[in-house]
Formats: structure tokens, sequence, C-alpha cells
């Protein structure tokens, strides 16, 4: 009996902060329930306060390496940096909604609940070691997603939207289900851990050319999760159809989730078979910045503009991945945490452009705004300077750490195109800030922003302007959990 309570104690804790938070989740769930629509300022307040509980059980778990529920379940240091990017990305989102869902009268009480088995469903895809967790995180995420995304039901483009996302989701985890069958089939298991000693001990069959195709279809699913290029249509269309914080969700912390995941899958049990898989995260990383930087030029729709500059910035990251190093890695982990202040900054702008009680989306709309919201307009700018990657704010050096580590494993191609592709990229960027600037004052807009989203808004210009001064507690972090997985 003593064996057992300890056996069944060392399964709980490394899996404590999602039992909390799945307890949590039910529990505002059911309080949503009883007290109705009236208490969703309220219950969004308790899934924040919920979100930080969370993260002080997940800095209390011992640090190293931690498996449990046979193997399917792992902890370290990888998943603990991601896991605080999550959180951070997830109670930014909330509070951003608070004020606009009660703005646009789709107040309900869901929402918060909705976010949070979200959040569940992504700490399980960044500690999932083992095909069958993995798909269980990933397929519990996206069906709170596909939710969110057509949560203003009386607008046909947000059930466009969440129609899309759907459908497009699907397919990707049919693609997904079906690579992770041929690998079961030519590999003998699922586990990440029994995959990684199959394929460095060399057994016959272990590079077999199914199981090649096999992970061929993995990444494929993944990188709809990323909304890489091929896989990106859906991005564009949901960004700009979705409520504005839910954009702002989704360019945050499910993209930090999908990324961490497919770090842990091609690193960790598919490492060994590096000269299989670079070759495909080249192309996509390549096709990602290329189509991020052109495509973005066209648009007239600041959110559909945002959506092509994530799927830019993703294709900055794959390079980070391509190297299969531990510095690449480093630099995929610091450009994840510079990537989501920025973009949680921006969306705070987007949520600014209300005119007459309605929301504007147009770029055009911002014209003149430096001289009706110079406060505003600074704060945007800064943002739109550090995405296009302008020294010394925080968005250069997530790129030169990226660039660094192509540059360190040879892959100097890749480095210049992609420095080729922020150049042309920095064009829609700082089109944004000549508009603000240097175009004739449109009408004013409406000074609704909520001192939530001002504080928000602050912090996060605030953390890409000085990073430069402490950038230590982001790279160190990075670099210790890129090392744990590595190592591991």
């Amino acid at each position: 009996m003593k064996t057992m309570s300890i056996l069944t104690l060392n399964q709980i804790i490394p899996a404590l902060p999602e039992i909390v938070l799945a307890i949590l989740s039910m529990s505002l769930l059911m309080f949503g329930v009883f007290r109705g629509n009236e208490a969703t300022r309220l219950l969004s307040w308790l899934a924040v306060l919920s979100l930080i509980v969370v993260g002080l059980v997940l800095t209390f778990i011992q640090d190293g390496r931690l498996v449990a529920f046979g193997g399917q379940f792992i902890v370290d240091d990888f998943a603990q940096f991601m896991k605080w990017l999550i959180i951070i990305g997830s109670s930014l989102a909330i509070i951003m909604a608070i004020n606009f869902n009660e703005q646009e009268s789709i107040n309900r009480f869901e929402f918060p609940i909705l976010i949070l088995f979200a959040t569940l469903g992504m700490f399980m895809m960044v500690s999932s070691n083992d095909l069958i967790s993995l798909y269980v995180g990933l397929e519990l995420q996206s069906l709170a997603l596909y939710v969110i995304a057509a949560f203003r039901r009386d607008s046909l483009r947000s059930s466009e939207a969440g129609l899309k996302y759907f459908v497009l989701g699907a397919l990707s985890s049919g693609m997904l289900l079906y690579g992770c069958s041929l690998i079961y089939g030519f590999a003998g298991t699922t586990n990440f851990d029994g995959l990684a000693r199959l394929f460095m001990s060399g057994v016959e069959g272990g590079q077999s050319i199914g199981l090649v195709v096999g992970l061929v279809f993995v990444i494929a699913g993944l990188a709809f999760k990323v909304s890489a290029v091929p896989f990106h249509m859906w991005t564009p269309d949901v960004y700009e159809g979705a409520p504005t914080p839910v954009t702002a969700f989704f360019a945050v912390a499910p993209k930090v989730a999908a990324v961490a995941l497919l770090v842990r899958v091609l690193i960790g049990p598919f490492g060994a078979l590096i000269n299989d898989w670079q070759q495909v995260i080249i192309l996509i990383a390549i096709a990602s910045m290329v189509l991020g930087a052109l495509a973005a030029i066209w648009q007239d729709n600041i959110k559909r503009l945002l959506a092509y500059s994530s799927i830019g910035h993703i294709g900055y990251a794959l390079i980070g991945l391509s190297t299969g190093t531990i510095a690449g890695i480093r630099g995929v982990l610091i450009y994840m945490a510079i990537y989501l202040a920025m973009n949680v900054g921006t969306f705070c702008c987007v949520l600014a452009m209300r005119r007459s009680g309605r929301m504007v989306e147009s770029i055009k709309d911002l014209s003149g705004l430096a001289r009706n919201q110079p406060m505003l307009a600074l704060g945007l700018a800064i943002l739109m300077f550090s995405m296009a990657g302008i020294p010394p704010l925080a968005g250069f050096f997530g790129k030169f750490y990226i660039f660094l580590s192509a540059i360190e494993s040879g892959l100097y191609l890749l480095a210049i195109i992609g420095v080729l592709s922020s150049v042309i990229g920095a064009y829609y960027y700082l089109r944004v800030v000549k508009i603000m600037y240097f175009d004739e004052p449109g009408e004013v807009f409406d000074r609704t922003l909520a001192p939530e989203v001002k504080v928000i808004l602050v912090a996060t210009t605030f953390f890409v302007t000085f990073f430069i001064i402490r950038p230590g507690l982001i790279v160190e972090g990075a670099g210790n959990a890129a090392k744990m997985l590595i190592a591991g």
C-alpha cells in the first residue's frame, strides 16, 4: 500500500498544474452556470487568478526531468518555460476581452472558461511525451478554439471564421493521426523515449520510407497549428472574422504551444533523423517568410496584416528549429517570448480603433493618429519598429539569435533569405507608422480603452523598448530549457 501511495504521488506531482487547472476550470464552469452572464466580469478575473495559481504551482515543481503516466507525460525546463508563456498569453487575452465583450454585447460567461480549457490542452501539448497524449492535448485545445473563433454568433464573418477553422482543423488532425499510425506501424511504439532509442540505435527499419512518410504527415498536421505555409490558408480569414481579443489569443498562446510541440516532437524522438526532416522545415520556413513578407504588403485590414505578419514570424522561428542545435532552440524560445509581447501590445492598439462606438479595422483609419492620440501612436510605432526588427528594440534581438544560430550551423542561404524577408517585411510595418505620423488626420478614435488594457499596452511597450537592458532573464531561461530538451 505504501509503495502504491508513493507511486501515485510520483505520478501526480509532474501533472499537478494540469490537475489544478482542470479542477479550477470545472469549478468556474459550475459557478457560471448558476450565476449566469451577469457574473462574466467576475468569472474573467477569477479565471486570471486561476492561471496565476497554476503558475505558482508550476514554480514549485521540482527542477529537472520528470516523467509520469507510463512515459506519456513529461515536465522539464523546456515545458516550464513554454507553459509560463502560455499562462501570460492566456491571462492577457482574458483581460483584453473583458471590456470588449461588454461593448460588443457578447459578454457570456463561457468565454473565459473556454480559454482555460484551451490552456489545459496547450499544457498537455507542451508536456506530451507520446503520440497519443500529443493528440489528446491538441484536440482539447482545438475544440475550445473552434468555439471561441465563432463566439460572436450573430456575425456572419465570425461564424465563417469558426467554420473554416473547424473544417481545416479537422483535415489537419486527420493528417496528424495518419502520420502517427504510420510511425507506430513501422516503429512499433508511440512513446517519444522509445522512438528516440530506436533511431539512436540504428535498428534496421528505423529510417524506412514508411516512417519518413509518417513523419512528414505529422509535420504537416503540426504546421497547420502554427499556420506555416502551405498550411496557412485559415489564418487571414480567422484573424479577420474572429472578435479582436480572440484574434489576439490565437496569435499568442496557441501559437506558442504549437511551436513548443513541433520542437519537442522533432528534437526529441526524431532528433536522430534530422537529415530527413531538416529539409522539410527549411522549405516551410522559407515559404512562410517570403509569403508573410510579400502578401502583407497589399493588405488594407490591420488584422489581416497581422495574420500574414504572424506567418512570417513563424518562418523566422522555424529557422532556429531547422538547425537542431541548442543555440537554435534557444533562439526559438527567445523569439516566441518576444513575439508574444509584441503581438499582445499591437492588439491592444487594435482594440483602441473604435469610432462612434464601433470597431474599425482599416489601416487607413490610423491616418494622423499621432496628432489626435500621440501616446497611442507612439506605442504602436514602437511595436511596429520592433516587429520589423529594428535595433535596439526586442524584435531585433529575437531575429539576431535566430540568424546567428543558422550561421553557426552553416545554413548561410537560409539566414540570407531570412534577412531579405525581414527587410521586405519592414515596408508594411513602416507604412503603418507613416500613415499615423504623416497622413492627414481622420476622425478621432473613441477614448474607450479600458484601464487594464492600457496597462498591458504600457507593459508590453516597456518590455520591447528596454529588453536590451536586462535580456538575461529570458536568454538564460531559454538557454537552460534548450539544453534540457537536447540532453533529454
